[in-house]
């Protein structure tokens, strides 16, 4: 179980690389557009194309690192005064009974309207550069994958009762 958990935590931690990678994109893309549009007077048809895939992409991907390092907002001041085992269980069952499930549901659905752009090689139609659409739905589909394999450690963990860095140590 240990190795298994190693996997999927390093699978987060490689999506996060990608995503800073694509946060340099998306930066370099908007300084790009604003030299263009305003110095040279010559807009781009792509930076908005590229604007919103970049920031779905980037937010999807990290999704799996945030839940990783418990970096997500959450509201416990009920949780904070029930007993620890109690709350890890209440935990595990949340994360495995009910994230999970809805989770593989998303990751099924976006896996499947990735394929199917693939397949139809369809296009953006709203936009005057019209890009494939399937990188961006696959980029989005892999960043939930990796978030449903991140909630089921997550899970896991605490139903054990033991914190990521416990598994780190051992593996």
């Amino acid at each position: 179980m240990n190795r298994i958990l190693g996997v999927i935590d390093r699978i987060s931690a490689v999506l996060s690389r990608i995503a800073e990678a694509v946060t340099l994109i998306l930066v370099a893309s908007m300084i790009y557009e604003v030299v263009a549009r305003y110095v040279f007077g010559a807009p781009t048809i792509w930076a908005f194309d590229i604007s919103y895939m970049c920031t779905g992409t980037l937010f999807v991907l990290g999704a799996a690192y945030a839940l990783k390092q418990d970096a997500h907002v959450r509201i416990d001041f009920l949780a904070q005064k029930l007993p620890p085992a109690l709350r890890q269980k209440i935990e595990g069952g949340v994360f495995l009974c009910l994230l999970l499930p809805i989770f593989i549901g998303l990751s099924w659905v976006a896996t499947g309207r990735a394929w199917r752009a693939f397949v139809e090689g369809e296009v953006e139609m709203v936009s005057p550069w019209a890009p494939l659409m399937w990188p961006f739905y696959s980029m989005l589909a892999l960043g939930l994958i990796a978030l449903t394999l991140q909630i089921f450690a997550q899970g896991c963990r605490a139903f054990l009762g033991r914190s990521r860095s416990d598994f780190e140590l051992e593996a």
